[in-house]
Parts: C-alpha cells; sequence; structure tokens
C-alpha cells in the first residue's frame, strides 16, 4: 500500500512540475501582457533596480505614483530578492525564475496539499480502527494533490513572476506546521520556531496575510493551551523577520511604515464613491483610470509613496464613516465577483477557461466536502473548536471577509482555494466510497 502510494504520489508530483514548467515555456523569457500577471513588470524592473544598485527604487515614473528615482515599498521585499537572486546568477532571464519557480512550486504545493490531508483526517483513533483511518486519509491526500496539480489557476500563477505561488505554498506550509503543534505529541521548541519562520515569510510575500495570525494563534492557544512564551515565540521571530524592512522604510521615507506601502492605495480605490453600492473589480476605461480617482488635492502636495498611501487610508476611512450605509452594500456587492465560477464577456478566453475549469469545475465537491465536514463535526463546541478542519474554516471565512471588506478580484481568491481543495478530496473521496460500496 505504501509502495504503490508513494509511486501515485511522485506520478502526481511529476504532472505537477510538467503542468508548471508549460506554462512557464508559454511565457517565455519576456514580459508580456498577460490577463491576471501585470505585477510581474514590477518585480522584473526592481530586479534591475537592484542589480544596478539603486536599491528598492523605481527608474521611471512608476504604479501607483511613485516618481522616478524615488523608494518604493509597493511590493514585496521577499519576492523581489528572489527575482533578483535569479538574475544575479542567470542573467536578466524571466525564463530563468519561470523554471524554478515552477519546478519548486509544482513540487511543494500538491506534496503540502497531501500532507495537510493526512493531518486532517487521520485523527487520533484507536488501534483496531487505526490502520482504516490511515488509509483513508492517504487516498484523500493524494486526491488532494491530483487536484491541485492539475488546477488551472495554480499551474497558470506558477508560470508569472508574482507572489501568488510562493504565497500560497507558504501558507500551506504554515497550516501544516500549525495542526503539526496541535497534534498531542511531545513538542519541541523548534516546531515553534519553524512555525514563526513560514508565517514571517508568508507576510513577506503579502502583509495582508498579519490579519489572520492573531486568529491561527488564537486557535492554537485554544487546542493546545501551550504557555505564553511558547505562543509569544513565533511573533518574535515574525517581528524579527520584519524589523529590517521596518527601519529601511523609516531611512527611505521618514515615517513608520511596517512592511508595504500598498494597502492604503487598495482600501481608497476599492471603496471610491465611484461605485455607488456596486463593486466593479476592473475599472471600465470609461470611468477613467485608477489613477483618476487619486485625489487632487494630495497629488499636489507632493506626497511620498508612503505619506500618500497613509493618507488615501484616512480619506477612505472618513468616506465610510460619512456613509456607513453605502460601503455595507459596496462590501455586499463583492462576494458576487469574489466567487465567481462562470464565464463573462468582459473577460478574454484564457480567464474564462480559467475560471471555470478550476473553481467552476470543484466547486460543487468543495461544498459537499464542507458540507460532509460539519455534518460529522465533533459533538461538543468545545471539541469542535479544536478540531484541525475548524482552522480551515476559520482561515476561509477571515481571508475572504478581508477582501469582501476591501477589494476583490478572483485572484485573491486563491490562497482559499488551495485549502477548499481538501473539502473537494474528501467529497470525490466520499463519492467514490459510496460507488464501490453502494448500501
Amino acid at each position: 500500500m505504501r509502495t504503490r502510494s508513494a509511486r501515485t504520489l511522485t506520478a502526481i508530483l511529476l504532472l505537477s512540475v510538467l503542468l508548471r514548467v508549460g506554462v512557464a515555456l508559454y511565457m517565455g523569457n519576456s514580459i508580456t501582457p498577460l490577463p491576471g500577471v501585470a505585477d510581474q513588470e514590477s518585480y522584473h524592473h526592481l530586479a534591475q533596480r537592484l542589480l544596478g544598485g539603486h536599491g528598492f527604487t523605481v527608474g521611471e515614473n512608476w504604479w501607483p505614483v511613485t516618481q522616478a528615482g524615488e523608494p518604493t515599498a509597493h511590493w514585496s521585499y521577499l519576492y523581489t530578492l528572489y527575482i533578483t537572486a535569479v538574475y544575479l546568477l542567470f542573467g536578466v532571464n524571466p525564463l530563468a525564475a519561470r523554471l524554478i519557480q515552477a519546478v519548486a512550486v509544482g513540487l511543494l504545493q500538491p506534496w503540502l496539499a497531501y500532507r495537510l490531508a493526512l493531518k486532517l483526517f487521520a485523527p487520533a483513533a484507536k488501534a483496531d480502527v487505526r490502520t482504516v483511518v490511515q488509509q483513508r486519509s492517504v487516498q484523500i491526500g493524494l486526491l488532494a494533490a491530483a487536484i491541485t496539480a492539475v488546477y488551472i489557476y495554480f499551474f497558470y500563477y506558477a508560470g508569472a513572476l508574482m507572489t501568488e505561488s510562493f504565497y500560497i505554498v507558504a501558507i500551506l506550509w504554515t497550516m501544516d506546521l500549525t495542526l503539526g503543534i496541535a497534534q498531542p505529541e511531545h513538542l519541541r521548541l523548534r516546531q515553534w520556531l519553524l512555525l514563526g519562520v513560514a508565517l514571517g515569510i508568508t507576510v513577506l510575500l503579502r502583509q495582508l496575510f498579519l490579519l489572520f495570525i492573531p486568529f491561527l494563534l488564537a486557535w492554537l492557544w485554544w487546542t493546545r493551551r501551550p504557555s505564553l512564551a511558547r505562543l509569544a515565540l513565533p511573533l518574535l521571530v515574525i517581528s524579527l523577520l520584519i524589523l529590517p524592512w521596518t527601519v529601511r522604510n523609516y531611512l527611505a521615507f521618514g515615517q513608520f511604515v511596517l512592511l508595504n506601502t500598498n494597502s492604503g492605495y487598495a482600501f481608497y480605490w476599492g471603496n471610491h464613491p465611484i461605485y455607488g453600492t456596486q463593486f466593479i473589480p476592473i475599472l471600465p476605461a470609461e470611468m477613467g483610470s485608477y489613477l483618476d480617482l487619486l485625489p487632487k488635492d494630495l497629488l499636489r502636495q507632493n506626497l511620498s509613496e508612503a505619506a500618500l498611501d497613509s493618507a488615501l487610508l484616512r480619506r477612505a476611512l472618513d468616506d465610510i464613516l460619512a456613509n456607513p450605509g453605502r460601503y455595507l452594500l459596496l462590501s455586499l456587492s463583492r462576494i458576487p465577483p469574489y466567487f465567481a465560477f462562470w464565464p463573462t464577456a468582459d473577460s478574454g478566453l484564457l480567464s474564462n477557461i480559467s475560471r471555470v475549469g478550476s473553481f467552476g469545475l470543484f466547486l460543487p465537491f468543495m461544498l459537499y466536502g464542507l458540507w460532509l465536514t460539519w455534518r460529522d463535526r465533533p459533538s461538543t463546541w468545545a471539541a469542535w473548536l479544536a478540531s484541525p478542519v475548524t482552522l480551515l474554516y476559520l482561515f476561509i471565512l477571515v481571508y475572504a471577509g478581508i477582501h469582501i471588506l476591501t477589494w476583490t478580484l478572483p485572484r485573491y481568491r486563491l490562497p482559499i482555494d488551495a485549502l477548499l481543495v481538501q473539502f473537494a478530496a474528501l467529497a470525490l473521496w466520499h463519492i467514490g466510497r459510496q460507488i464501490g460500496h453502494p448500501r
């Protein structure tokens, strides 16, 4: 059984790598416009600036409104360093960065999906049923790995020079470590340190994840009741990983910026009065550009990127407080585009195929798997809150809530998809079992 499972997992990993390498080769050695991957132009540009000894600055007027030669903190420092390291070793060669990323993600993402299933669906069991439970979790894990391998969104973004793929891998690693700590075996200090490293890397790839960390640690406290020192250890590691960039930001901008300067821009644009009560994920040309929405009085002040980010956040909050009803309706209107699985007329063929062929295809199984875990939940609320599946519920709800309250695009949902894969795998296993063993 173990040998057959190992062969199956190896085949899945090979397929995963081949699909992602294929996308990397298709995207090629240049930065060309493709749906949903415009940010790779910025990472390509910043990596070249670093190689030229200019630091984290832009060489020309750059998105959003950073002036040529000025410092920027809009983009992930960690991912920029990855691109820079590849360019340093292989020359300014985007294809090399794509291929390294494709192979790494192609191996790690399905493998972590497999490991996660083992922890989710093989809880402590009595000796007489332990083997059956373990076999069940292995089968679900293989299904989770297979879905992850062929999920179109996942292998499409694995070839793009953007944070998405590494960010999803970091989230899966974080969940794997968290569930490992929650298990009843003896804990070592190393596990808490590794959790801090995983959380820190995830935040350095996208600072939004900071908002979920309190929920994750609260779940761990409820589940394990660790000492406060153990619980604080990951926070210390995260702080040490962020601190150099906070210092850099203060030296560059003359003000406190924890990590990146993008939350204010996104929150302002996502809640601009131009939408009324109906959010539009991508602003159409007839409504102007996002730059046109920036307040002219702020632009005339020639603020730094960081100062403008802070000013836009305050302006957005003032607008919301002045009309909270509009904000509530606008937030509700973000739910359909966030969970969109159908083709749309304003999307290109590639976008529609990716959406329908991944989320649209697997959504019924994801929902069925969610229902199965809810149906079979522990009988008491205390036990249910400590359940491994509850951690995934928590992430899905919190992460979706953040985007519903701020700004919504389908690609922002991909970390949720990576965890919903577990429920789709459970559903497929359950359906297969019912077909193979009808009552």
